[in-house]
């Protein structure tokens, strides 16, 4: 593997942050991914334990190979409408990366952290991980990179683990996170990649949850979707998932639309995910009983409570355990950047203000 002795990584400096360690607050650090996983679990939320390899690291690994080949540079010079000139920068940044080994004082660290983390789940060495890319400019209230980097499901191995932390940092520049910078004429200098090593849940349901309605944005409500299965049949739109529609402080369900779930993810034995078929006993049985419905808005409105606005939130039941785990939360962007202006103009009588806005909600 390319470049390995030409990087270097000081022993001394510590490139591992555990979830309890960090908060949003660490969002330089550890990203936007890694620092909201921190504060669910600083507010007392139910999370699959892991840590997160700081951006330091990154930062040291580009820097070393920009020393033989400019990185930012390049990319800063790209014209934002030449998706050729853009495509063909990432296959070569993207290359240089995967193939360059990591520093070997960085890469001890890494692997006893993931040896940690095995220690302290009943799997124990087999234990499947998740390998999820936390960039610093995703997740954040005006602007979010959210999906437009790489996650790794179900890998076991340090040497994979490894290998996969190398392709989050490369899905960095990947052409639609490069495109995205472009077109906001984002400078480079201030984009870093953390990458968060967390236990994986085998899901019997798993879903997203919305503080605030996605489709008006009543934020009198909480939407839950879910399906059978990982989260990634729903979050990659694989499947159509069940949706309830339920009143915040009442807790009545105004909504129930149960769909027809064909498909579902599990974890494949080689590692990573598989679709199967959804036995037909089940594809229009709800994913979800009453009282997980009832958890699950608690855990909502704890959620948004504590960070101050609505949310948009990743979460598992656990197959084995029925524990409700959530995987993230993000703040919402859509409804909130519309409340950000004015939704009506000022008029002399406070009346037909008032009038203005309403009538213009229909």
């Amino acid at each position: 593997m390319a470049g390995a002795a030409s990087l270097r990584f000081s022993a001394d400096m510590s490139a591992i942050s555990w979830f309890p360690e960090v908060g949003l607050g660490d969002r330089a650090r550890v990203g936007g991914k890694g620092g909201s996983l921190g504060e669910l679990v600083r507010a007392g939320i139910s999370v699959p334990p892991g840590f997160v390899v700081a951006t330091e690291a990154f930062e040291q690994f580009l820097t070393a190979l920009e020393a033989g080949e400019p990185v930012r540079e390049r990319i800063e010079a790209l014209p934002a409408d030449d998706l050729p000139a853009i495509t063909a920068c990432s296959q070569a940044l993207r290359s240089r990366i995967e193939q360059t080994a990591l520093p070997e004082a960085l890469s001890e660290q890494i692997t006893a952290a993931h040896a940690q983390l095995c220690a302290e789940s009943a799997s124990g060495p087999t234990l499947a991980v998740a390998v999820r890319s936390s960039a610093t400019t995703e997740d954040a209230a005006d602007a979010s990179f959210a999906g437009l980097q790489d996650t790794h499901l179900w890998v076991r191995g340090t040497l994979d683990t490894l290998r996969l932390i190398r392709s989050c940092w490369a899905s960095l520049y990947s052409v639609e996170s490069i495109s995205y910078r472009r077109h906001r004429r984002l400078p480079e200098q201030g984009v870093s990649m953390a990458v968060v090593v967390q236990r994986m849940v085998d899901a019997r349901t798993a879903g997203v949850m919305f503080t605030r309605s996605p489709t008006t944005g009543d934020r009198s409500v909480i939407t839950i979707e879910g399906a059978w299965g990982l989260g990634s049949a729903v979050v990659g739109g694989e499947v159509t998932p069940d949706r309830w529609v339920i009143g915040k402080i009442t807790g009545e369900i105004g909504v129930r639309d149960i769909s027809d779930k064909a498909i579902q993810h599990l974890p494949a034995i080689s590692g990573g995910i598989r679709t199967e078929p959804v036995d037909d006993a089940q594809r229009r049985t709800p994913c979800l009983s009453d009282d997980q419905l009832s958890a699950l808005c608690a855990i909502g409105r704890r959620v948004e409570r504590h960070y101050g606005r609505p949310q948009d939130i990743e979460w598992a039941i656990e197959r084995s355990s029925g524990e409700v785990l959530l995987l993230q939360s993000r703040p919402e962007t859509v409804w909130s950047s519309r409340d950000a202006g004015p939704v009506a103009r000022a008029a002399g009588n406070p009346f037909t203000h008032v009038m203005s806005i309403f009538g213009g909600r229909r």
